[in-house]
């Protein structure tokens, strides 16, 4: 890289690190992401990898803090002194209503079908089908999104209709704490 390149880096840094936090949607269109504009909700920050322009989003995805995306295997970089053109990228595809928590990794190759939920903290190493819910590390499947949804139905406050400081309140009021 030249001088001039590093200086430009080094000066334009700030701008596309305040862009990415405040247009984040924006900046996953800018750098290639695939999805259609205005289906994608982003909560935090998302690591989209060094190939972003071969990550497939399908409507209604949401990102939570720190999901990371591995499009390639690094791990080839201590083999190409044998074979010098080692290379393994792969694409990553998400289907439509997908929900994915926090911390969660989702390697190469990776498809996830339609009306998934992903756990936190969850590393994503082979294909979802769709209707599941999965967790862990490695991430695995342990149960359908109905049984899921019929689980949520039974547990919720009924107050995800609300918003900002109006639900802060309702929850106060529930969970007997002072407002």
């Amino acid at each position: 890289m030249s001088s001039i390149k590093k200086i430009m880096k080094i000066l334009t840094f700030p701008f596309s690190f305040l862009y990415k936090k405040i247009f984040p949607v924006r900046y996953a269109k800018k750098i290639g992401v695939n999805f259609t504009m205005g289906n994608l909700s982003i909560y935090g920050n998302i690591h989209w990898g060094s190939e972003p322009w071969i990550i497939s989003l399908g409507e209604n995805v949401h990102l939570t803090n720190n999901v990371t995306f591995i499009t390639h295997d690094g791990g080839t970089l201590i083999f190409r002194k044998y074979e010098h053109d080692l290379e393994i990228t792969k694409p990553i595809t998400l289907g439509n209503d997908i929900y994915i928590g926090n911390n969660t990794t989702i390697l190469p190759g990776v498809t996830v079908g339609n009306n998934v939920v992903i756990g936190a903290c969850s590393v994503v190493t082979k294909d979802i089908p769709g209707n599941s819910v999965v967790v862990g590390n490695p991430a695995r499947v342990i149960k359908s999104t109905n049984e899921y949804f019929e689980k949520l139905k039974k547990e919720s406050l009924h107050l995800g209709h609300l918003k900002g400081k109006e639900k802060d309140r309702a929850l106060r009021k529930y969970y007997n704490y002072p407002n």
